[in-house]
């Protein structure tokens, strides 16, 4: 016999937190299983509030930028948090779900103590729904990782950076510190 786990709907997910049996739980859905997710340091908590600030200056009103809210990958029925989301302008749709992958220019995520599953599991689960670019700041290795290209379930492009700067791909004529993001 094997044995696996239960696999959770994002319909289950959603009973579960309008009950309140999540209540005071950080956890999100991924690939239909339900992770606990590792408590949020001081350092994670500010150089995401700094990269926020950051990205709305350098961007205005083109995008908005969700900090730790969820999204929403109906095909994996996740509904991940990464730290920023950075997602087209569109508050009144926002009213009635999570932003879907066709909504998000790119992700950011800050990463220590989960840094295995954000470039493994994480990172096949956004390629999978085509999120053109994702982001991972690895502030223990002071280091930014920035993927882009998803074919086939996994990105294409991967290239690591210590220092420079770099542009997403949504916004060219931006141009990111990757100081920034590792410093604040």
């Amino acid at each position: 016999m094997t044995v696996s786990n239960a696999k959770w709907t994002l319909d289950d997910y959603h009973c579960m937190i309008k009950v309140g049996l999540l209540e005071g739980r950080h956890v999100e859905l991924l690939n239909g299983e339900i992770i606990e997710m590792p408590p949020e340091g001081p350092e994670h908590a500010q150089l995401s509030t700094d990269a926020t600030d950051y990205l709305r200056q350098l961007l205005a009103n083109q995008v908005l930028i969700r900090d730790a809210k969820p999204i929403t990958i109906p095909e994996t029925n996740s509904e991940p948090e990464p730290d920023l989301a950075i997602v087209q302008p569109l508050k009144k749709l926002y009213l009635t779900r999570h932003r879907y992958p066709e909504n998000i220019f790119w992700l950011i995520k800050y990463s220590y103590s989960s840094l295995n599953k954000d470039l493994e599991t994480k990172r096949k689960t956004y390629a999978k729904a085509e999120i053109p670019e994702y982001w991972i700041v690895d502030f223990k290795n002071r280091l930014v990782k920035i993927l882009r290209n998803p074919i086939n379930g996994d990105y294409q492009f991967e290239v690591t950076l210590s220092q420079g700067e770099v542009s997403p791909l949504a916004f060219s004529e931006i141009v990111v510190s990757v100081q920034r993001l590792l410093e604040g």
